[in-house]
Protein backbone atom coordinates (compact mmCIF):
# COMPACT_ATOMS: atom_id res chain seq x y z
CA UNK A 1 0.00 0.00 0.00
CA UNK A 2 1.01 3.37 -0.38
CA UNK A 3 1.50 5.07 2.71
CA UNK A 4 1.48 8.66 4.25
CA UNK A 5 4.71 10.03 5.97
CA UNK A 6 2.74 9.65 9.43
CA UNK A 7 1.94 6.06 9.11
CA UNK A 8 5.02 5.21 7.98
CA UNK A 9 6.82 6.48 11.07
CA UNK A 10 4.28 5.16 13.17
CA UNK A 11 4.08 1.76 11.80
CA UNK A 12 8.30 1.65 12.43
CA UNK A 13 7.63 2.30 16.02
CA UNK A 14 5.03 0.03 16.71
CA UNK A 15 5.55 -2.56 18.87
CA UNK A 16 2.60 -4.26 19.24
CA UNK A 17 -0.89 -3.22 18.49
CA UNK A 18 -3.94 -4.57 20.02
CA UNK A 19 -7.42 -5.90 18.18
CA UNK A 20 -8.52 -2.61 19.72
CA UNK A 21 -6.22 -0.32 17.95
CA UNK A 22 -4.57 0.35 20.95
CA UNK A 23 -0.68 0.41 19.89
CA UNK A 24 2.53 0.06 22.02
CA UNK A 25 4.43 2.76 20.17
CA UNK A 26 8.53 3.07 20.67
CA UNK A 27 9.65 6.32 21.53
CA UNK A 28 12.91 7.33 20.51
CA UNK A 29 13.89 10.78 22.20
CA UNK A 30 11.28 12.47 25.63
CA UNK A 31 12.13 15.93 26.36
CA UNK A 32 11.65 17.00 29.75
CA UNK A 33 11.26 20.81 31.32
CA UNK A 34 10.97 21.29 34.89
CA UNK A 35 6.95 22.14 34.93
CA UNK A 36 5.50 19.09 33.94
CA UNK A 37 8.11 16.15 34.98
CA UNK A 38 8.42 16.55 38.71
CA UNK A 39 5.16 14.15 39.51
CA UNK A 40 6.38 11.48 37.24
CA UNK A 41 9.76 11.04 38.81
CA UNK A 42 7.89 11.24 42.21
CA UNK A 43 6.33 8.44 40.89
CA UNK A 44 9.05 6.20 39.63
CA UNK A 45 10.65 6.34 43.35
CA UNK A 46 7.61 5.71 44.95
CA UNK A 47 7.45 2.54 42.59
CA UNK A 48 11.11 2.03 42.74
CA UNK A 49 11.73 2.34 38.81
CA UNK A 50 14.61 3.12 37.35
CA UNK A 51 14.30 5.50 34.05
CA UNK A 52 15.23 2.67 31.41
CA UNK A 53 16.78 4.23 28.56
CA UNK A 54 18.87 7.95 30.24
CA UNK A 55 20.49 8.38 26.99
CA UNK A 56 17.16 9.01 25.11
CA UNK A 57 16.12 11.55 27.28
CA UNK A 58 16.83 15.45 27.37
CA UNK A 59 16.34 17.66 30.12
CA UNK A 60 16.06 21.86 29.57
CA UNK A 61 14.81 24.35 32.04
CA UNK A 62 12.90 26.69 30.08
CA UNK A 63 9.20 27.93 31.27
CA UNK A 64 9.92 29.48 34.78
CA UNK A 65 13.63 30.81 34.50
CA UNK A 66 14.19 34.41 34.70
CA UNK A 67 15.33 36.76 31.82
CA UNK A 68 17.09 38.69 33.69
CA UNK A 69 19.70 38.58 36.73
CA UNK A 70 20.04 35.10 36.82
CA UNK A 71 23.04 35.56 38.88
CA UNK A 72 21.04 36.14 41.86
CA UNK A 73 18.96 32.80 41.03
CA UNK A 74 15.03 32.36 40.80
CA UNK A 75 13.28 34.72 43.05
CA UNK A 76 9.85 33.14 43.22
CA UNK A 77 10.00 30.04 45.52
CA UNK A 78 7.27 27.70 43.74
CA UNK A 79 9.55 28.19 40.09
CA UNK A 80 13.04 27.99 42.04
CA UNK A 81 11.84 24.61 43.23
CA UNK A 82 10.79 23.41 40.17
CA UNK A 83 13.77 24.27 38.08
CA UNK A 84 15.89 22.72 41.36
CA UNK A 85 13.95 19.64 41.25
CA UNK A 86 14.36 19.07 37.60
CA UNK A 87 18.05 19.12 37.75
CA UNK A 88 18.16 16.74 41.25
CA UNK A 89 15.98 13.91 39.49
CA UNK A 90 18.22 14.09 36.04
CA UNK A 91 21.23 13.55 38.22
CA UNK A 92 19.96 10.89 39.93
CA UNK A 93 19.19 9.16 37.01
CA UNK A 94 22.06 10.28 34.66
CA UNK A 95 19.60 11.96 32.44
CA UNK A 96 21.88 15.15 30.36
CA UNK A 97 20.33 18.26 31.70
CA UNK A 98 21.05 21.78 30.53
CA UNK A 99 20.17 24.01 33.29
CA UNK A 100 19.58 27.89 33.88
CA UNK A 101 23.73 28.72 33.80
CA UNK A 102 24.13 26.07 31.21
CA UNK A 103 26.04 27.29 27.63
CA UNK A 104 23.40 24.91 26.37
CA UNK A 105 20.53 26.43 27.89
CA UNK A 106 17.28 27.21 26.16
CA UNK A 107 14.08 26.46 25.02
CA UNK A 108 13.20 22.58 24.57
CA UNK A 109 11.93 22.92 21.54
CA UNK A 110 14.75 25.34 19.57
CA UNK A 111 17.57 23.11 21.89
CA UNK A 112 17.00 20.21 20.66
CA UNK A 113 16.83 20.76 16.87
CA UNK A 114 20.06 22.63 17.03
CA UNK A 115 21.98 20.19 19.12
CA UNK A 116 21.03 17.22 16.75
CA UNK A 117 18.96 16.03 19.48
CA UNK A 118 15.78 15.81 16.90
CA UNK A 119 16.14 13.64 13.60
CA UNK A 120 14.35 12.80 11.29
CA UNK A 121 11.79 9.65 11.15
CA UNK A 122 12.05 9.49 15.03
CA UNK A 123 9.19 9.62 17.68
CA UNK A 124 9.37 12.27 19.87
CA UNK A 125 7.49 13.03 22.97
CA UNK A 126 7.29 15.76 25.35
CA UNK A 127 5.20 17.03 28.59
CA UNK A 128 4.44 19.87 26.67
CA UNK A 129 1.97 20.26 23.94
CA UNK A 130 4.38 22.53 21.28
CA UNK A 131 6.49 19.23 20.75
CA UNK A 132 4.63 19.09 17.57
CA UNK A 133 7.31 21.41 16.00
CA UNK A 134 9.87 18.63 15.53
CA UNK A 135 7.55 17.17 12.92
CA UNK A 136 9.16 19.85 10.70
CA UNK A 137 11.91 16.93 10.01
CA UNK A 138 9.84 14.27 8.83
CA UNK A 139 9.17 13.36 12.81
CA UNK A 140 6.32 12.64 14.71
CA UNK A 141 6.42 14.73 17.68
CA UNK A 142 2.83 15.42 20.23
CA UNK A 143 2.92 16.29 23.87
CA UNK A 144 1.62 14.07 26.69
CA UNK A 145 0.55 13.91 30.19
CA UNK A 146 2.42 13.51 33.82
CA UNK A 147 1.05 9.34 33.68
CA UNK A 148 2.57 9.35 30.26
CA UNK A 149 5.72 10.97 30.92
CA UNK A 150 6.41 8.19 33.66
CA UNK A 151 5.50 5.36 31.23
CA UNK A 152 8.38 7.22 29.06
CA UNK A 153 10.57 7.34 31.92
CA UNK A 154 9.92 3.68 32.71
CA UNK A 155 9.66 1.54 29.46
CA UNK A 156 10.46 3.85 26.58
CA UNK A 157 7.22 3.39 24.95
CA UNK A 158 4.02 5.28 24.92
CA UNK A 159 0.12 3.47 24.89
CA UNK A 160 -1.70 5.66 21.96
CA UNK A 161 -3.67 4.86 19.65
CA UNK A 162 -2.87 6.02 15.56
CA UNK A 163 -4.54 9.36 14.91
CA UNK A 164 -6.31 10.24 11.65
CA UNK A 165 -4.36 12.02 8.51
CA UNK A 166 -5.24 15.40 7.31
CA UNK A 167 -2.53 16.51 4.30
CA UNK A 168 -2.85 20.69 4.22
CA UNK A 169 -1.48 22.42 1.05
CA UNK A 170 -0.41 25.34 0.58
CA UNK A 171 0.02 26.96 -2.58
CA UNK A 172 0.91 29.70 -4.56
CA UNK A 173 4.30 31.67 -3.86
CA UNK A 174 4.65 33.04 -0.37
CA UNK A 175 4.81 37.66 0.03
CA UNK A 176 7.69 39.05 0.57
CA UNK A 177 5.87 40.53 3.58
CA UNK A 178 4.68 37.15 4.96
CA UNK A 179 6.51 34.50 6.97
CA UNK A 180 5.29 30.77 8.18
CA UNK A 181 4.03 32.74 10.94
CA UNK A 182 1.17 33.96 8.99
CA UNK A 183 1.06 30.82 7.18
CA UNK A 184 0.09 29.37 10.69
CA UNK A 185 -2.43 31.72 11.51
CA UNK A 186 -3.71 31.62 7.91
CA UNK A 187 -4.17 27.92 8.10
CA UNK A 188 -5.46 28.10 11.65
CA UNK A 189 -7.80 30.91 10.17
CA UNK A 190 -9.67 28.65 7.61
CA UNK A 191 -9.42 25.14 9.84
CA UNK A 192 -10.28 26.39 13.11
CA UNK A 193 -9.33 25.40 16.33
CA UNK A 194 -11.12 22.43 16.36
CA UNK A 195 -11.20 21.74 12.63
CA UNK A 196 -7.97 19.05 12.91
CA UNK A 197 -9.17 17.49 15.87
CA UNK A 198 -7.93 13.88 15.94
CA UNK A 199 -5.83 14.25 13.23
CA UNK A 200 -2.03 14.40 12.22
CA UNK A 201 -1.28 17.08 9.55
CA UNK A 202 0.94 16.93 6.98
CA UNK A 203 1.95 20.20 5.78
CA UNK A 204 2.73 20.27 1.66
CA UNK A 205 3.07 22.08 -0.91
CA UNK A 206 5.47 24.73 -2.47
CA UNK A 207 4.94 27.34 -0.33
CA UNK A 208 5.96 24.85 2.44
CA UNK A 209 8.86 24.00 0.31
CA UNK A 210 10.14 27.29 0.15
CA UNK A 211 10.36 27.39 3.90
CA UNK A 212 13.47 27.16 6.06
CA UNK A 213 13.49 24.39 8.82
CA UNK A 214 13.22 27.69 10.85
CA UNK A 215 9.52 28.16 9.73
CA UNK A 216 9.08 24.73 9.19
CA UNK A 217 9.19 24.69 12.83
CA UNK A 218 6.99 27.28 13.48
CA UNK A 219 4.30 25.80 11.04
CA UNK A 220 4.46 22.66 12.79
CA UNK A 221 4.70 24.41 16.39
CA UNK A 222 1.01 26.02 15.63
CA UNK A 223 -0.34 22.67 14.48
CA UNK A 224 -1.25 22.09 17.69
CA UNK A 225 -3.40 25.39 17.52
CA UNK A 226 -5.71 23.70 15.06
CA UNK A 227 -6.54 20.93 17.35
CA UNK A 228 -4.11 18.69 15.56
CA UNK A 229 -1.91 15.81 17.00
CA UNK A 230 1.17 16.56 15.42
CA UNK A 231 2.16 18.42 12.28
CA UNK A 232 4.88 16.83 10.01
CA UNK A 233 6.76 17.84 6.75
CA UNK A 234 8.52 15.70 4.49
CA UNK A 235 12.72 15.54 4.54
CA UNK A 236 14.41 17.26 1.63
CA UNK A 237 17.15 18.41 0.88
CA UNK A 238 16.59 21.57 3.31
CA UNK A 239 15.86 19.18 6.27
CA UNK A 240 19.22 17.38 5.59
CA UNK A 241 21.38 20.33 5.31
CA UNK A 242 20.00 21.56 8.33
CA UNK A 243 21.27 18.22 10.30
CA UNK A 244 24.23 17.98 8.39
CA UNK A 245 26.75 19.30 11.31
CA UNK A 246 24.40 19.02 14.32
CA UNK A 247 26.82 17.81 16.91
CA UNK A 248 24.21 14.84 17.91
CA UNK A 249 23.50 13.78 14.16
CA UNK A 250 25.50 10.69 12.40
CA UNK A 251 28.50 11.22 11.05
CA UNK A 252 30.67 10.19 8.00
CA UNK A 253 29.16 6.50 6.08
CA UNK A 254 26.68 6.56 9.23
CA UNK A 255 25.16 10.11 8.03
CA UNK A 256 25.85 8.69 4.27
CA UNK A 257 22.83 5.58 5.52
CA UNK A 258 20.65 7.62 7.66
CA UNK A 259 20.98 10.64 4.46
CA UNK A 260 19.67 7.43 2.25
CA UNK A 261 16.62 6.39 4.49
CA UNK A 262 15.46 9.80 5.36
CA UNK A 263 14.91 10.38 1.59
CA UNK A 264 12.16 7.80 1.94
CA UNK A 265 10.36 10.19 4.91
CA UNK A 266 7.76 11.73 2.71
CA UNK A 267 3.94 10.48 1.69
CA UNK A 268 3.75 7.89 -1.06
CA UNK A 269 2.08 9.28 -4.37
CA UNK A 270 -1.39 7.79 -4.53
CA UNK A 271 -1.39 7.88 -0.48
CA UNK A 272 -4.94 8.45 0.74
CA UNK A 273 -5.32 10.85 3.38
CA UNK A 274 -8.60 10.99 5.89
CA UNK A 275 -8.89 14.56 4.88
CA UNK A 276 -7.49 17.05 1.97
CA UNK A 277 -7.54 21.17 2.41
CA UNK A 278 -5.74 23.25 -0.14
CA UNK A 279 -5.01 26.68 0.10
CA UNK A 280 -3.48 29.09 -1.98
CA UNK A 281 -1.49 31.96 0.04
CA UNK A 282 -0.07 34.19 -3.09
CA UNK A 283 -2.71 37.13 -1.85
CA UNK A 284 -1.92 36.93 2.01
CA UNK A 285 -1.40 39.99 3.98
CA UNK A 286 0.28 40.13 7.40
CA UNK A 287 -1.42 38.36 9.87
CA UNK A 288 -2.82 39.87 13.40
CA UNK A 289 -5.22 37.93 15.43
CA UNK A 290 -8.23 39.93 17.48
CA UNK A 291 -9.96 37.91 20.17
CA UNK A 292 -8.82 35.23 22.74
CA UNK A 293 -8.54 32.61 19.99
CA UNK A 294 -5.66 31.62 17.33
CA UNK A 295 -8.40 31.39 14.74
CA UNK A 296 -10.05 35.05 15.54
CA UNK A 297 -7.71 36.47 13.01
CA UNK A 298 -7.32 38.49 10.34
CA UNK A 299 -5.27 40.61 8.12
CA UNK A 300 -3.22 43.64 8.83
CA UNK A 301 -5.66 45.64 6.42
CA UNK A 302 -9.07 44.23 7.76
CA UNK A 303 -11.46 45.29 10.92
CA UNK A 304 -11.99 43.90 13.74
CA UNK A 305 -15.69 41.59 12.64
CA UNK A 306 -18.38 42.25 13.84
CA UNK A 307 -20.42 38.98 15.82
CA UNK A 308 -23.83 40.13 14.47
CA UNK A 309 -22.96 39.29 10.99
CA UNK A 310 -22.08 35.75 12.35
CA UNK A 311 -25.53 33.36 11.67
CA UNK A 312 -24.36 30.55 14.47
CA UNK A 313 -25.47 31.81 18.28
CA UNK A 314 -22.42 29.85 19.88
CA UNK A 315 -19.96 31.00 17.57
CA UNK A 316 -21.57 34.75 17.89
CA UNK A 317 -21.47 34.54 21.55
CA UNK A 318 -17.76 33.68 21.23
CA UNK A 319 -17.24 36.52 19.48
CA UNK A 320 -18.88 38.97 21.77
CA UNK A 321 -16.95 37.61 24.43
CA UNK A 322 -13.78 37.84 23.29
CA UNK A 323 -14.45 41.45 21.78
CA UNK A 324 -15.54 42.27 25.42
CA UNK A 325 -12.36 40.73 26.69
CA UNK A 326 -10.02 42.11 24.30
CA UNK A 327 -12.10 45.60 24.87
CA UNK A 328 -12.15 45.82 20.86
CA UNK A 329 -15.10 47.58 19.33
CA UNK A 330 -16.20 45.91 15.87
CA UNK A 331 -15.32 47.30 12.95
CA UNK A 332 -11.95 49.22 13.96
CA UNK A 333 -9.34 48.64 11.92
CA UNK A 334 -6.53 46.79 12.74
CA UNK A 335 -4.16 49.37 12.30
CA UNK A 336 -5.77 51.39 14.97
CA UNK A 337 -4.85 48.77 17.90
CA UNK A 338 -2.65 50.32 20.26
CA UNK A 339 0.03 48.36 22.29
CA UNK A 340 1.24 48.43 25.71
CA UNK A 341 3.72 45.91 25.07
CA UNK A 342 5.59 43.85 22.75
CA UNK A 343 6.83 40.41 22.83
CA UNK A 344 9.49 38.47 20.48
CA UNK A 345 10.67 35.44 21.54
CA UNK A 346 8.92 31.89 21.91
CA UNK A 347 9.12 28.49 20.65
CA UNK A 348 7.26 29.44 17.64
CA UNK A 349 9.49 32.69 16.88
CA UNK A 350 12.76 32.91 19.50
CA UNK A 351 15.20 31.59 16.50
CA UNK A 352 18.00 33.50 14.74
CA UNK A 353 16.00 33.83 11.37
CA UNK A 354 13.02 35.52 13.51
CA UNK A 355 15.54 37.79 15.72
CA UNK A 356 17.15 38.88 12.10
CA UNK A 357 13.70 39.64 10.36
CA UNK A 358 12.68 41.75 13.46
CA UNK A 359 16.05 43.59 13.39
CA UNK A 360 15.86 44.25 9.65
CA UNK A 361 12.43 46.19 10.37
CA UNK A 362 13.97 48.07 13.10
CA UNK A 363 17.25 48.72 11.49
CA UNK A 364 15.42 49.75 7.95
CA UNK A 365 12.52 52.09 10.09
CA UNK A 366 14.76 53.62 11.94
CA UNK A 367 13.74 55.40 15.32
CA UNK A 368 12.89 54.01 18.54
CA UNK A 369 10.06 52.33 20.31
CA UNK A 370 6.88 54.39 20.55
CA UNK A 371 6.28 56.07 23.97
CA UNK A 372 3.44 54.50 25.09
CA UNK A 373 4.78 50.92 24.94
CA UNK A 374 6.25 50.59 28.38
CA UNK A 375 7.70 47.57 27.70
CA UNK A 376 9.81 45.66 24.40
CA UNK A 377 11.16 42.15 24.50
CA UNK A 378 13.76 40.34 22.74
CA UNK A 379 13.97 36.82 23.84
CA UNK A 380 16.15 34.64 21.83
CA UNK A 381 14.97 30.71 21.68
CA UNK A 382 18.53 29.32 23.20
CA UNK A 383 21.86 30.47 24.69
CA UNK A 384 23.28 29.53 20.88
CA UNK A 385 20.79 31.94 18.99
CA UNK A 386 21.86 34.39 21.80
CA UNK A 387 25.68 34.01 20.65
CA UNK A 388 24.82 33.63 16.89
CA UNK A 389 22.72 37.26 17.09
CA UNK A 390 25.35 38.82 18.73
CA UNK A 391 28.36 37.42 16.72
CA UNK A 392 25.97 39.40 14.00
CA UNK A 393 25.11 42.66 15.70
CA UNK A 394 21.42 41.75 16.02
CA UNK A 395 21.32 42.82 19.78
CA UNK A 396 22.78 46.33 19.34
CA UNK A 397 20.42 46.80 16.45
CA UNK A 398 17.19 45.97 19.26
CA UNK A 399 18.71 47.56 21.89
CA UNK A 400 19.25 51.13 19.70
CA UNK A 401 15.40 50.99 19.60
CA UNK A 402 14.86 50.73 22.86
CA UNK A 403 14.24 46.68 23.24
CA UNK A 404 15.60 44.91 26.02
CA UNK A 405 17.54 42.44 25.25
CA UNK A 406 17.04 39.46 27.52
CA UNK A 407 18.78 35.44 28.42
CA UNK A 408 16.74 32.83 26.74
CA UNK A 409 13.41 31.01 28.25
CA UNK A 410 9.85 30.91 27.48
CA UNK A 411 9.39 34.40 28.66
CA UNK A 412 6.30 36.05 28.12
CA UNK A 413 5.57 33.13 25.90
CA UNK A 414 3.13 32.13 29.40
CA UNK A 415 2.50 33.86 32.70
CA UNK A 416 5.13 31.15 34.76
CA UNK A 417 7.55 33.71 35.44
CA UNK A 418 8.60 37.63 35.92
CA UNK A 419 7.74 38.30 32.13
CA UNK A 420 4.29 38.88 32.23
CA UNK A 421 1.24 41.12 31.36
CA UNK A 422 -0.46 42.99 34.10
CA UNK A 423 -4.44 43.20 33.96
CA UNK A 424 -5.83 45.26 30.73
CA UNK A 425 -2.45 45.21 28.95
CA UNK A 426 -2.28 44.84 25.29
CA UNK A 427 0.87 42.87 23.33
CA UNK A 428 1.97 41.92 20.01
CA UNK A 429 2.82 38.87 20.82
CA UNK A 430 5.31 36.38 18.49
CA UNK A 431 4.13 33.07 20.35
CA UNK A 432 1.45 30.31 20.17
CA UNK A 433 -1.59 31.40 22.22
CA UNK A 434 -3.66 34.29 23.02
CA UNK A 435 -6.04 32.92 25.49
CA UNK A 436 -7.68 34.38 27.95
CA UNK A 437 -4.66 35.33 31.04
CA UNK A 438 -2.39 33.22 28.99
CA UNK A 439 0.58 35.71 28.96
CA UNK A 440 -1.18 37.12 32.43
CA UNK A 441 -4.45 37.22 34.14
CA UNK A 442 -6.14 40.10 31.85
CA UNK A 443 -3.98 40.16 29.30
CA UNK A 444 -4.69 40.93 25.75
CA UNK A 445 -2.53 39.53 23.43
CA UNK A 446 -2.09 39.75 19.70
CA UNK A 447 -0.15 37.61 17.52
CA UNK A 448 1.72 38.12 14.92
CA UNK A 449 5.01 37.70 13.01
CA UNK A 450 8.37 38.89 14.45
CA UNK A 451 8.87 41.69 11.30
CA UNK A 452 5.01 42.66 12.61
CA UNK A 453 6.26 42.87 16.27
CA UNK A 454 9.00 44.66 15.31
CA UNK A 455 6.95 47.58 13.32
CA UNK A 456 4.32 47.66 16.22
CA UNK A 457 7.01 49.02 18.95
CA UNK A 458 8.31 51.33 16.02
CA UNK A 459 4.48 52.60 15.79
CA UNK A 460 2.72 51.93 18.83
CA UNK A 461 0.05 50.39 17.17
CA UNK A 462 -0.17 47.68 14.77
CA UNK A 463 0.74 48.85 11.14
CA UNK A 464 1.19 46.83 7.56
CA UNK A 465 4.90 46.58 7.16
CA UNK A 466 4.31 46.28 3.18
CA UNK A 467 4.31 50.03 3.65
CA UNK A 468 5.58 51.19 7.11
CA UNK A 469 9.14 49.89 6.18
CA UNK A 470 9.15 51.49 3.02
CA UNK A 471 7.59 54.69 4.18
CA UNK A 472 9.83 55.22 7.44
CA UNK A 473 12.47 53.93 5.91
CA UNK A 474 12.30 56.46 3.31
CA UNK A 475 12.34 59.45 5.75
Amino acid sequence: MNQTLYDKIFDAHAVRTDANGTTLLYIDRHLLNEVTSPQAFESLRHERRPVWRPRANLAVADHNVPTTAREFGIADPVSRIQVDALRENCERSAIAHYGMSDARQGIIHVVAPERGNTLPGMTIVCGDSHTSTHGAFGALAFGIGTSEIEHVLATQTLITRRSRTMRVTVNGVLPASCSAKDVALAVIGALGTAGATGYAIEFAGPVVRALSMEGRMTLCNMSIEAGARAGLIAVDDTTLDYCRTREHAPRGEAWERSARAWRELRSDDGARFDAEHTLDLSALSPQVTWGTSPEMVTGIDGRVPDPADIDDAGRRASWQRALDYMDLRAGSPIESIALDKVFIGSCTNGRLEDLRAAADVLRTAGGRVAPNVRLALAVPGSQQVKRDAEAQGLHEVFIDAGFEWREPGCSMCLAMNADRLEAGERVASTSNRNFEGRQGAGGRSHLVSPAMAAAAALAGRFVDIRTFVRITGDK
